[in-house]
């Protein structure tokens, strides 16, 4: 399967691509819009502050062709801030506007936790999942993050707690997306990611 990942600077990439690499995706990098509108299946990584990801897409165009791909059709799969950066938009950078596949605001998780919430946690799922698959209930992943989506709307296929519920599982159509970071969980990270490669294919 041939994976378009998107590189907009974010610090793990590298470790994305060698997981895909890892359960038999070919993998192609880029941040060029071009290769991003003719890509049959994207991933988009994050780590770091919502507002950088979103500045670093619109500063290379990729909002557009990003946008037109997966309007087609192409299959998408969100890490960490590839997730967040799918609703309308995230209270870590209240003044710019997120893709808006989805509906409603990323915010911030309680104050009375210790953010970030960082560490191996498992998830709670809501309804049938086909990227969790015949994935273990009590499988562990690995999160880092300090805000997150609503745990409420149709796409959710899982949560998790940490002060509050909150998606930590996306499923709409053709756009996935995970909280957590499957490049770092292990094998039921990369069971998870065997599951997305085979949807897309």
């Amino acid at each position: 399967m041939n994976v378009t990942l998107i590189d907009y600077g974010a610090g793990n990439v590298t470790s994305v691509e060698r997981a895909l690499r890892r359960v038999g995706a070919e993998v192609c990098i880029t941040n060029q819009p071009h290769e991003i509108a003719k890509a049959r299946c994207l991933v988009l990584p994050g780590v770091g502050h919502c507002g950088a990801l979103i500045a670093a897409l619109d500063a290379h165009s990729l909002r557009q062709p990003l946008k037109e791909a997966v309007a087609r059709g192409t299959f998408f799969l969100g890490i960490c801030l590839g997730l967040q950066a799918l609703y309308e938009g995230s209270d870590e950078a209240p003044a710019q506007t997120g893709l808006g596949f989805l509906r409603g605001r990323v915010t911030s998780l309680p104050m009375d936790v210790k953010l970030p919430h960082m560490g191996w946690n498992q998830l709670h799922t809501i309804r049938s999942s086909r990227l969790l698959g015949n994935l273990s209930p009590e499988a562990y992943f690995y999160f880092a993050h300090s805000y997150a989506a609503p745990a409420a709307g149709a796409e959710i296929a899982a949560v998790c707690h940490h002060g509050r519920d909150f998606a930590a599982v996306l499923e709409y159509e053709n756009i996935f997306g995970v909280q957590f970071h499957p490049e770092k969980s292990g094998a039921p990270g990369a069971e998870l990611l065997e599951n997305f490669l085979r949807l897309a294919a």
